[in-house]
């Protein structure tokens, strides 16, 4: 089930929203936890099971390391906790790939080896693994307490609005909303409104511009202008994918009271590198810099140290996405760039334009890498890029290209930088006050009419396309 889909908008919201509001409070983690584990079983109830394994798994350890703070035994029950949680992505993200580039190495394939079998990829394992380990940390480092309840603990690992595609939540962070949270009408329209807009993103923006991006990427030796077109087209699809699917999950967890950390903040326009990670998929970038750069010594060792600690985590960050030597190759690039502007001192410059549009490129230039299916498709991208492919664009190329696409390129590049404008206008909200019997304006009805205009469209255009995942369900 997805957020942008008619079960989920005109069923399952509905009846959940109706029956956690009918819910006494002491209850509704339970019924949060039923209702999220009926959201991922609705997709496969096989991968269920491995969801509840993983949060019996690590509220255990989680406990265990409570009990026994400052000693040896807390420390123990932190590795082995944490081993087991990285062993469910090791196996079941990881091996394949382990395998295949094995077979690679001696010239054959996993076939070649025995192997005849495939692990399909659980949606949403990368996200729920990373909130196990950092709860198991916390806890050892006296950042959060070892609940003693098992569906808080277990609906916060499972909470659907976010289970799949994060913002990356800690415990420590919601630990007190669990026990108590608002719930006022106020909070839970602004839930509604953010989740409109990032509705909207997904479907009127992202959806419209994947056709453009998988002509591009699907074309051998593509052109100049088809290559250059196409990474436009997907630099941003997949920012107002998953920037849209963030809305939706912050809007949802407003609806049923909690207050989600936000997961972008205008990312293309950054005037760096080091600030392009300020702005994106803020959540991951905090996870690493507090679970990994910080414990490998961060800025504190020599320059050289730090920036082979900027190359790991960027590195792994990439291999978290994904199983595929691209995003190794999209880490490395990255992470490159970080230690450069470290070195230079360009991270700490005035931004202007010309800064602006130098890390637009450096960013879009790694989302080739990112998109590719794999490394040497990658390089034939970057050859088109450079006109080793041509400058022209072949007839039957240009009349795949629609007049719509351009227009939502054009549409997405304008909102993308005119985004903080856009949410300060969006705040403004209609309040109706009537301690008199009389109706009085205390903000502007045009917001929530452009929302409601949002949701119609979106609705519409739900109906005449086809199934369409949102692209971080993969990573």
């Amino acid at each position: 089930m997805v957020f942008s889909s008619e079960t989920f908008l005109f069923l399952f919201l509905p009846l959940f929203l109706a029956l956690y509001y009918l819910t006494p409070f002491r209850y509704r983690s339970a019924l949060i936890l039923a209702g999220s584990w009926t959201f991922y079983g609705w997709w496969r109830i096989d991968f269920l099971g491995l969801l509840i394994l993983t949060t019996l798994w690590t509220y255990a350890f989680g406990r265990l390391i409570g009990a026994n703070l400052g000693t040896r035994r807390a420390t123990w029950a932190c590795a082995i906790g944490t081993a087991g949680c990285l062993a469910v992505l090791g196996v079941f993200k990881y091996l394949n790939f382990f395998i295949d580039s094995f077979a690679a190495m001696l010239g054959t394939d996993a076939a070649g080896l025995g192997i005849h079998w495939h692990l399909i990829l659980p949606i949403g394992v990368s996200f729920y693994v990373f909130q196990s380990i950092s709860y198991l940390i916390d806890v050892y480092r006296r950042d959060a307490s070892a609940t003693g309840s098992f569906f808080d603990f277990a609906a916060f690992i499972s909470l659907f609005p976010q289970l799949v595609a994060g913002p990356i939540l800690r415990f420590k962070d919601l630990e007190d909303q669990f026990r108590d949270r608002t719930h006022t009408p106020d909070k839970f329209a602004d839930g509604m409104a953010r989740f409109t807009v990032g509705l909207g993103k997904k479907v009127l923006i992202a959806d419209n511009l994947a056709p453009l991006a998988d002509l591009a990427f699907t074309t051998p030796d593509p052109s100049a202008p088809l290559a250059w077109l196409g990474a436009a087209a997907y630099m941003l699809q997949l920012y107002f994918d998953f920037s849209g699917y963030s809305d939706m999950a912050i809007g949802l967890g407003l609806m049923m009271g909690f207050r989600f950390m936000e997961n972008f903040q205008t990312p293309y326009i950054s005037g760096s590198i080091t600030e392009f990670w300020r702005r994106w998929h803020i959540s991951l970038s905090v996870w690493l810099r507090d679970y990994l750069y910080i414990p490998l010594g961060g800025n504190r060792v020599n320059e050289r140290r730090t920036y082979i600690n900027l190359m790991t985590v960027m590195v792994l960050g990439g291999l978290w996405h994904g199983a595929n030597w691209t995003f190794v190759l999209w880490g490395a690039w990255h992470g490159g760039w970080l230690a450069f502007e470290r070195w230079t001192g360009a991270a700490r410059a005035p931004k202007t334009v010309v800064r602006v549009l130098r890390t637009l490129l450096i960013v879009l230039i790694g989302w080739v890498a990112f998109r590719a299916t794999n490394v040497a498709m990658a390089m034939d991208f970057y050859a088109g890029m450079m006109g080793a492919n041509g400058w022209g664009l072949p007839i039957d190329i240009a009349l795949q290209i629609t007049r719509e696409s351009l227009a939502v390129l054009v549409l997405a590049i304008l909102l993308a930088w005119s985004e903080p404008l856009l949410n300060d206008w969006f705040g403004q909200r209609y309040h109706a006050v009537t301690p008199d019997g009389r109706v009085e304006l205390t903000g502007t009805l045009l917001p929530a009419l452009a929302t409601t205009l949002i949701f119609s469209l979106s609705v519409m255009r739900l109906a005449e396309q086809s199934f369409s995942p949102f692209l971080y369900f993969q990573f």
